[in-house]
């Protein structure tokens, strides 16, 4: 099979039987990177596909924001055939990635360590909803983690119901973690020439990805609560009201919070001993806030956005997505690339001698099937 530009991963081949979101999300980015990727779909293939509306031309805009730069082939692992393709495949690889339950693969004969037997340099990634031990019969749905994680407890209003996040997040950092892990063997096995079974489950990365908050338990006992949009730890760091809706207020530091003062017109309130330090502006937030807001509420959100940012404090406008990626372009940092005719989100990550590929668009079901097996025969 042809391989074009040169990206960072160029001559890695990933054998990806992972579907919906974390895998896919893994495998575009180690795509774009310039690794070959294929995908393997059962008969009726990836459940995306049919995840709809929105849709381009028919097809689900969910696939396609996440599968570029790969190709399809379409596999029933019950056919003898087609396990033994997929095994082949498995053979070949130097990246096997799957997100079936734990040892769902292993009567097709694509089990890590039966992949292994035959592959000993392989890096076989397993993601999983929460782990291998005793959650593995449990189901791996974003939704279900972001509950059970502890994640919708902190998400709203404080006297309102829970929220989950608006992306299914952890899907996201599991992929992402399942990419570090996958970089991190492929390293080892460089200086080793031995590669090793990698497992990512979305509970774990979602209480590493809870941080300050998971973190904050574990070390002290403390529970977290729901706060709306304020934060535990610092205050101004929320949406605060201005004539014409609301804007991000951010105080990080004693010195932004002077020059915060300063270009509202209270310079004298960070000499105020409950306002001075951080520690101060947080326990005494509910005195603090009308202070600012009756200033605030005199200007419009544009007008304070231009004069906060120019003194050095961080504010932003609470945008639309459209919005969003239109300061992202006004910014030349060019978020939408073309592949193939079909629009989507620039790799974030830059390189300076090896930049990221948009080659292939999003493959229809088993549209390289026929390409695939005949690679595979030979």
């Amino acid at each position: 099979m042809t391989q074009h530009s040169r990206g960072p991963l160029d001559g890695l081949l990933v054998a990806d039987f992972s579907r919906i979101l974390a895998g896919p999300y893994a495998t575009m980015l180690l795509a774009d990177l310039g690794a070959q990727v294929i995908k393997v779909e059962g008969p009726s293939g990836d459940d995306t596909r049919t995840w709809m509306p929105p849709v381009r031309d028919g097809v689900a805009t969910y696939y396609l924001a996440i599968n570029r730069n790969k190709r399809s082939i379409a596999l029933d692992l019950k056919d003898p055939d087609d396990q033994a393709a997929a095994r082949e495949l498995a053979r070949r690889a130097d990246v096997v990635i799957e997100n079936f339950k734990p040892g769902g693969l292993a009567r097709f004969g694509l089990d890590y360590e039966t992949v292994a037997a035959g592959n000993q340099g392989v890096i076989y990634a397993s993601i999983t909803g929460f782990g291998s031990g005793a959650g593995a019969a449990l189901p791996g749905y974003d939704l279900m983690v972001q509950a059970i994680s502890g994640l919708m407890s902190l998400t709203g209003d404080t006297s309102g119901p829970a929220y989950r996040a608006g992306i299914s997040v952890f899907d996201v950092l599991t992929g992402m973690h399942a990419n570090i892990g996958i970089l991190s063997a492929l390293h080892h096995r460089s200086q080793t020439g031995r590669g090793q079974h990698v497992e990512v489950n979305l509970l774990s990365s979602a209480l590493s990805g809870l941080v300050n908050h998971s973190g904050g338990y574990v070390a002290s006992g403390s529970v977290p609560y729901r706060m709306g949009n304020a934060h535990p730890s610092l205050f101004p760091y929320e949406p605060l009201p201005v004539a014409d809706g609301e804007l991000i207020v951010i105080a990080g530091n004693d010195g932004q919070f002077r020059k915060l003062c300063q270009v509202l017109g209270l310079p004298d309130l960070p000499a105020d001993p409950r306002f001075g330090r951080n520690q101060d502006r947080t326990a005494n937030r509910e005195e603090l806030r009308p202070l600012l807001v009756e200033q605030l509420v005199r200007r419009t959100r544009d007008e304070w956005f231009q004069d906060l940012i120019a003194a050095g404090v961080p504010c932003a406008p609470i945008n639309t997505i459209d919005r969003g990626v239109a300061l992202a372009e006004n910014l030349g940092l060019e978020p939408v690339v073309t592949t193939g005719g079909v629009p989507g989100v620039r790799n974030p990550i830059g390189f300076s001698e090896t930049p990221a590929r948009y080659e292939l668009p999003p493959p229809g079901l088993d549209e390289h099937g026929e390409e695939i097996r005949a690679w595979l025969r030979t």
